[in-house]
Parts: C-alpha cells; structure tokens; sequence
C-alpha cells in the first residue's frame, strides 16, 4: 500500500462516516415529530456500509444502501395534541435517542480516525519530499 492509496481508503472511510452522522442529525432532529395515527410517521435511516475489494487492502468502503426503521412508530397518549385521533393517541417515530447518541459517537471516532489517517500519511509524503531534496 502507498502513501496515496492509504490517503484514499481513508477518504473513503470520511465519506462513509459523514453519511452516518448525517444520518443521525436526520434520526435525532426528526424524533419528536408527531403525525396522527392514520397518517405516516418519520422512518429513521441507518446507513450501511460495504467493503470494496475486500481482503486485498485496497479499495476501501462504500455506503452500500440505508435502511428504514419501522414505519409503524409508537403510539403515543397524547390527548391534547391536535393531531391526536379520536381515543387521544398520536404517532412518534420509533427512534431510540440512547441509541442515536451512542452510534454518534462511534461515528465521530472513526471520522476522527480516519482523518488521522489522512494527516499522518500526508506527513510521511512531506517527510519523503524532504529526504528527496536532501
């Protein structure tokens, strides 16, 4: 592996983590959004990530797809709401926020990671340089 392809396969692990915390701030900012119980709810993403040539040490990591949480959400009492039905009931998505706050942080480490990545292998370039002109 070069200093390049790692700058690359590191790339591509920034990208994935960044459609996983934008994935997140959508589930985390959507939570408390309330829909009448005949209607649909909010359906929380998870994003899912593949390998690219896996096992040969190149290529690095797509976003494979998302999945959708269940569209069923929970039922709320909420009598007040003005959405609710006629027994007093309201729909929320079905997102845990403990969850939400937990993958976050996994995705933010592994962004950080991989930034590191990049910024030592970015040294390594620059100390070969060095070497060159000496």
């Amino acid at each position: 592996m070069t200093i390049f392809s790692a700058i690359g396969i590191a790339g591509t692990g920034v990208t994935v983590y960044r459609k996983w915390l934008d994935a997140i701030s959508d589930n985390v900012a959507n939570m408390n959004d309330a829909a009448p119980t005949s209607g649909q709810v909010f359906r929380a993403r998870y994003v899912q990530a593949r390998a690219v040539d896996y096992g040969t040490g190149e290529g690095g990591v797509v976003v494979a797809g998302t999945a959708l949480g269940d569209p069923k959400g929970r039922l709320v009492f909420e009598p007040e709401n003005p959405l609710a039905d006629h027994e007093g009931y309201v729909k929320y998505p079905d997102v845990d926020l403990g969850s939400q706050m937990t993958q976050m942080i996994m995705a933010q480490r592994g962004y950080q990671a991989n930034l590191t990545v990049v910024d030592r292998a970015k040294d390594a370039y620059q100390a070969a340089i060095q070497i060159g002109k000496g």
